[in-house]
């Protein structure tokens, strides 16, 4: 959200002047408001609410309810300072909506308070004065102040107001602690190593956060229940009335022994939660106070997010375990980048489509929210790595909000007078048992399962709360079906059968192939007859050749958040090309992004999102970081708007006759003895000062980009080494070392330890293309190196190469096929002959157009010059690039895109579109 300054102005220009009726005019104000200068979605089925009924007969005209903030509304030119008659008595607009806010319950009451009559606002910050002084300290401005100065409502996009950053601050807190009392109470434990005291400790945890939460919620039969039961009790006794406790709220309460007066006020929970005795040490008086004092009486339970605070008290586990098993705990932001393309924007605009057509009469209306109501009863979805459960709990969350905001339409005024019986209950429900989900991790289930029983929790609350609902809470008579299972070696349909199933998604494990263990890597063999490759494929590639030999023809929808290695380099062929064969096809995608986490953990790895399918018919859209999408035709596996193409790996160019072989430099195998620093090479002449001639200059990765000097010894040509005592003993280092190699193809080479292990040797002038470059620059730096210059493998060489061939290569053109068909080193570029320079689509230029390209390659050249105390990385940052650095490559890209016959206007991802098509033309042809 951001304050747009142009549409405040017009804003108030569009509203001042006018007699406007607020019976008929605020919800479009507001929504105009909010939208257009705001750019606060007002579609929001429960956090942007206009007219909320209470349950004392008022009526709210705006609750802002993720932006604590509730609005009273009066027609233009009403005195802001009038009473009128409302619930009995005379109030002011302050005291109507203040009354309605502490009418509501702490953790819901709003934090500002506005009075507005179209012409004049008026905010009373409740955060800054308190209530005591409110009313007197309200700001006011008109309708025109604001147009100049929106900022008069920036409470409104400030992220630090909304009720979720407040649910993420109480979550980590929360969760912080909780892995404090884990660690206190490890260490009571007569053998905290043991699968039993480890798997115990876990279930206590569990057990102890659902009673906090419970009883910040009210749930219990008194306020502080559990602190009370326990607060008087000694240490030493803590361990045997948790056992009591837990045995209660296992038990009905007709079952319980009558004479236990203090275990009277807690409900018979069920659920499964409290149904087994697990281990449960001594408590220390420190124990005891860190539980009732930090715990209990410090932290407001209430308030916590299910979503959030599931990864959170998962964190608790060892990071070994966590890293091993590839976890990484999903905000909710990123959560929705799943589920709202996946499903739930599709459901939200079927719902207001249904609310905002005015041409349907009431009985029609009526017949709708309840087929859409029944639809959304019905859903079932499936997360095959479910983790703590947080794609379940928020998309459970998520449909309850959508549940109620359908309810509350069904219940309005307007289709109860026409229908009494949409006053009655509503016997259909959301319910936990629609969500089903496999984890391998026993702790990770029972967070999963008790996050989901906090959203209902916490969701019968709110339907109470904002819309009147009456809710249930105990017993848990229904849960969700998470089990503890290994996801690729379990068969699925003993879980649920596909058919059932409308969808899929969830976050597989982040492994790369060269990570897995022994267990990973035979997981995933058993896709071997589909995937030949499988063991060159990261650990996700599993979920997705499970999942599509799972929904077999069924219209099941599908999304997954995955390494962005599996849309780039060779995973793209290995894994997308068996996966087409059998029909997938790609629905929706996130280009790659930065993945955050709410662990203490924090895993900060690069990410894409994938909506797959069989059988959807769903409109294509690819999606950029910030949410933007575009609607397109077809995804291919690189996640462009492109034809359907696979780049394999080859040896040589697509392109005949158009460039020399791509080589790496070499590999001196040296280990440290043949290359030097600047510094050591001067060292090491002063010793030897006639060896001086046998030192090149030498280019590493780094050293090319960052122009850091070092030095290579070159004895290749030296006719006696006895000459050269220090000479020889490098020598003799590196006859050592590759002696003692494990490797067979080493060893041999300490035959000759003269010569590098491979790579080529410059014998001619080359152009040098680094490996690893950065994804901030929008070219790679590439340059001509003089053969008396020796490069490392860690760059890439061709021999003889042309100013002409050094113009395409560093063209936007280029740029643009190397950033999507390449892979990724975290998320750096990795340039590689087989994937991207063999694969491009060369032009095929006229002799004019080939000296054009000549002449604006040259001027890049040229440009560097211009800036000799500038190295390749500082002239190529992205923020600070030269002006006339900047000039020359826009008209080297220019020249490169007349050739290939492209408009100066094309898009990024119309070129990729263009070179696809190039490419597989030219495999075609090269294949006749």
């Amino acid at each position: 959200m951001a304050i747009n300054h142009k549409a405040a102005k017009e804003f108030a220009k569009r509203w001042s002047g006018k007699k406007w009726s607020e019976d008929q005019y605020a919800r479009t104000f507001w929504m105009d408001l909010l939208k257009s200068v705001y750019e606060i979605e007002y579609n929001d089925t429960n956090n942007v609410i206009f007219e909320y009924r209470t349950s004392a007969s008022g009526k709210i005209d705006l609750w802002l309810r993720n932006l604590s903030t509730m609005v009273e509304m009066k027609s233009s030119g009403v005195d802001l300072d009038k009473p009128e008659p409302r619930q009995g008595e005379l109030k002011t607009p302050f005291k109507q909506v203040y009354d309605y806010a502490v009418s509501f319950p702490r953790n819901e009451q709003p934090d500002y308070l506005i009075t507005c009559n179209f012409d004049k606002f008026r905010v009373y910050s409740r955060k800054e004065y308190g209530d005591l002084n409110l009313e007197k300290n309200g700001q006011e401005f008109s309708l025109d102040d604001l147009g100049n100065k929106p900022e008069y409502l920036s409470f409104l996009v400030d992220p630090k107001n909304s009720r979720l950053y407040h649910e993420r601050e109480i979550s980590e807190t929360a969760g912080q602690l909780i892995g404090t009392l884990y660690e206190k109470l490890r260490g009571q434990y007569i053998d905290p190593d043991t699968e039993e005291a480890k798997h115990s400790l876990n279930v206590l945890c569990v057990r102890l956060v659902f009673c906090l939460f419970c009883e910040d919620m009210g749930l219990f039969g008194e306020m502080d229940a559990f602190y009370n039961f326990l607060k008087d009790v000694p240490a030493m006794n803590i361990r045997s009335n948790l056992q009591r406790l837990f045995t209660a709220l296992d038990t009905p309460k007709e079952k319980r022994d009558p004479y236990d007066i203090p275990l009277k006020v807690f409900p018979y929970v069920n659920g499964g939660l409290f149904s087994k005795t697990v281990e449960i040490p001594n408590f220390t008086d420190d124990i005891k106070d860190f539980l009732l004092k930090e715990l209990s009486q410090n932290v407001d339970w209430s308030k916590i997010s299910p979503t959030i605070f599931g990864g959170i008290f998962e964190s608790t586990l060892n990071p070994d375990t966590r890293r091993q098993g590839g976890m990484h705990y999903t905000s909710p932001e990123n959560i929705h980048k799943v589920i709202d393309p996946l499903f739930l924007d599709d459901l939200v605009n079927e719902f207001e489509s249904i609310r905002n057509d005015d041409d349907l009469s009431v009985i029609q209306k009526r017949n709708r929210y309840k087929k859409f109501h029944s639809k959304i009863c019905s859903l079932v979805f499936f997360d095959p790595a479910c983790g703590s459960g947080n794609f379940l709990t928020e998309t459970y969350l998520s449909l309850r909000k959508l549940e109620y905001a359908v309810l509350n339409e069904y219940k309005s005024k307007q289709i109860s007078a026409f229908d009494s019986s949409a006053e009655g209950d509503i016997e259909q429900r959301v319910k936990l048992d629609q969500f089903y989900g496999i984890e391998i991790n026993d702790f990770a289930v029972s967070v999963a399962e008790t996050a989901l029983w906090i959203s209902r929790l916490k969701a019968n609350a709110e339907g109470v709360i904002v819309y009147d609902l009456d809710e249930r809470d105990f017993p848990l008579e229904d849960r969700a079906n998470v089990i503890q299972e290994n996801a690729l070696t379990f068969d699925w349909n003993d879980l649920i059968e596909p058919s059932k199933v409308s969808y899929i998604m969830g976050n597989p494990p982040f492994v790369g192939y060269s990570n897995q263990s022994d267990d990973q890597k035979s997981d995933l063999a058993q896709f071997s007859s589909l995937a030949p490759n499988y063991s060159s494929l990261d650990y996700v590639a599993g979920w997705y050749f499970k999942t599509a030999n799972y929904i077999g023809n069924y219209k099941i929808c599908c999304a997954y958040v995955s390494t962005n290695s599996i849309s780039q380099g060779e995973q793209v062929v290995w894994l997308w090309r068996p996966l087409y064969s059998i029909g997938i096809n790609i629905d929706f995608a996130y280009q790659p992004f930065v993945w955050s986490s709410e662990s203490s953990d924090t895993a900060h790895v690069h990410c894409v999102i994938i909506g797959f399918s069989r059988n959807s018919t769903k409109e294509k859209r690819i999606y950029t970081s910030d949410g933007h999408y575009t609607v397109t035709d077809n995804i291919n596996p690189y996640l462009v708007s492109a034809p359907t193409v696979f780049v394999e790996s080859r040896s040589t160019s697509i392109c005949k006759n158009t460039l020399g072989k791509m080589q790496l430099g070499i590999d001196p195998t040296d280990y440290g003895n043949l290359t030097f620093s600047d510094e050591d090479k001067n060292e090491f002449v002063s010793k030897e000062p006639s060896a001086e001639k046998f030192f090149r200059k030498y280019l590493d990765g780094r050293s090319f980009i960052h122009g850091v000097v070092r030095w290579y010894l070159d004895l290749q040509n030296c006719e006696n080494l006895d000459e050269y005592p220090l000479c020889k003993q490098r020598v003799m280092n590196v006859i050592y070392e590759r002696s003692n190699a494990k490797s067979a193809a080493t060893r041999k080479r300490a035959n000759d330890p003269l010569k590098p292990k491979q790579g080529w040797y410059p014998d001619s002038d080359y152009l040098i293309v680094p490996r690893v470059s950065s994804e901030r620059r929008k070219y790679i730096p590439i340059g001509f190196c003089s053969k008396d210059i020796v490069s490392s493998m860690q760059n890439q060489v061709i021999p003889n190469a042309e100013v002409y061939h050094f113009g395409v290569l560093i063209s936007s053109i280029h740029m643009i096929w190397m950033r999507t068909v390449a892979g990724r080193l975290k998320s750096d570029y990795r340039y590689s002959a087989g994937i991207v320079y063999n694969n491009f689509p060369w032009p095929n230029p006229t002799n004019s157009q080939k000296e054009i390209i000549e002449q604006t390659a040259q001027g890049i050249l040229d440009a560097r010059l211009n800036h000799p105390k500038k190295n390749l990385a500082e002239l190529y940052a992205p923020d600070n690039m030269p002006n006339d650095l900047r000039e020359a490559h826009k008209a080297n890209d220019e020249a490169v895109m007349s050739a290939y016959g492209f408009s100066y206007d094309m898009t990024e991802s119309d070129i990729i579109a263009e070179l696809m098509k190039l490419y597989q033309t030219t495999i075609n042809q090269t294949s006749e």
